[in-house]
């Protein structure tokens, strides 16, 4: 459900602009329309050091910044109206987290500045022209998931080194998705690995994704980088559980019941999101600031989940987690 109020889960910080909010106050204090393809409760780690970091820049709330939040609870086809929604709002700036985010705000605006607090492949997916020099109304932050995407595999190689067939868990309707699997499948070869792609556009979907991993005999899982995967993660880690099937993430946050997580500390893109913020308030134009890429990536294990897969860890592996869940 959208909501306008963010919840009270991330009560104390910057919260979403309240109905009540008289027509010459939004004239005069900054509005940041902040969209996300997940639920609020996916992402609370995220907004909340994006909050943060705004009330070390001085930012106040309601007095000097308002932020409307919307989110489209894992349903990507909600994004375009959604997008279209904050626009008409005439909203300063949008914050947006992931690529299909990105591109239903894209489609919705070429005008109010776009800030991407996260996504996998920002140039290969056409939100930027470059990196360096973006151009148009488009900034922000690159995940990196499309790079370290094989990094997963030689994890999970390092964990069940027998595992010849590998299962990858995709959304289609992701742009960034599809891209990371012809990643793999390029040096899964070398590997001695034959990858086996099942896709899911929605929740529905999962299941079905899991039959066609059961009967190509998958012996491990890769999860890609997506929130209506984050919105559903313990479906997605009950099913590996029951198909005995060792599961690498991408995001710390849905590592509860997988095996392994391997990527980008998305906390630390929001803080860094917040600078975009104000800079552009400043009045910086997006087309001038460079698209930054994550400086932290974080490795987590489950040990739990590895006894009950009947797993040992490796010595080596372990001394490299950043976190180990006992």
């Amino acid at each position: 459900m959208e909501r306008r109020r963010f919840m009270a889960v991330i009560a104390g910080g910057l919260l979403a602009v309240p109905l009540a909010v008289e027509g010459q106050q939004l004239q005069k204090v900054p509005q940041i329309g902040f969209l996300a393809t997940p639920s609020a409760e996916v992402i609370q780690g995220r907004v909340a050091a994006f909050e943060q970091a705004l009330r070390e820049l001085g930012y106040v709330d309601r007095k000097s910044i308002i932020i409307d939040y919307r989110f489209a609870d894992g349903r990507y086809e909600r994004l375009p109206h959604i997008a279209s929604e904050l626009v008409r709002r005439r909203v300063d700036i949008l914050v947006v987290v992931g690529a299909p985010a990105a591109e239903a705000a894209k489609n919705a605006t070429s005008v109010i500045p776009i800030v991407i607090g996260n996504a996998a492949d920002p140039v290969g997916t056409g939100l930027v022209a470059s990196l360096a020099r973006p151009g148009g109304n488009i900034t922000g932050l690159s995940d990196f998931n499309i790079a370290v995407v094989t990094k997963r595999l030689e994890l999970l190689k390092e964990v069940v080194p027998t595992a010849s067939r590998v299962a990858v868990l995709l959304n289609p309707a992701n742009p960034t998705n599809p891209p990371q699997v012809k990643e793999l499948q390029a040096v899964a070869t070398a590997s001695g690995v034959t990858i086996l792609s099942a896709g899911a556009k929605g929740p529905d979907d999962i299941d079905r994704a899991f039959a066609v991993f059961r009967t190509e005999r998958a012996a491990a899982l890769i999860v890609l980088g997506d929130l209506m995967f984050g919105t559903h993660p313990t479906r997605i880690e009950d099913l590996a559980t029951r198909n005995r099937l060792p599961a690498i993430w991408a995001v710390k946050e849905d590592v509860a019941g997988a095996l392994m997580s391997y990527g980008t500390d998305f906390p630390d893109l929001y803080r860094r999101a917040a600078a975009y913020v104000d800079k552009i308030l400043r009045g910086a134009k997006p087309a001038d600031l460079p698209v930054e890429q994550p400086t932290k990536f974080e490795l987590v294990i489950n040990l739990k989940t590895a006894k009950a897969l009947g797993l040992t860890i490796p010595p080596a592996l372990l001394a490299r987690a950043d976190e180990v869940i006992q």
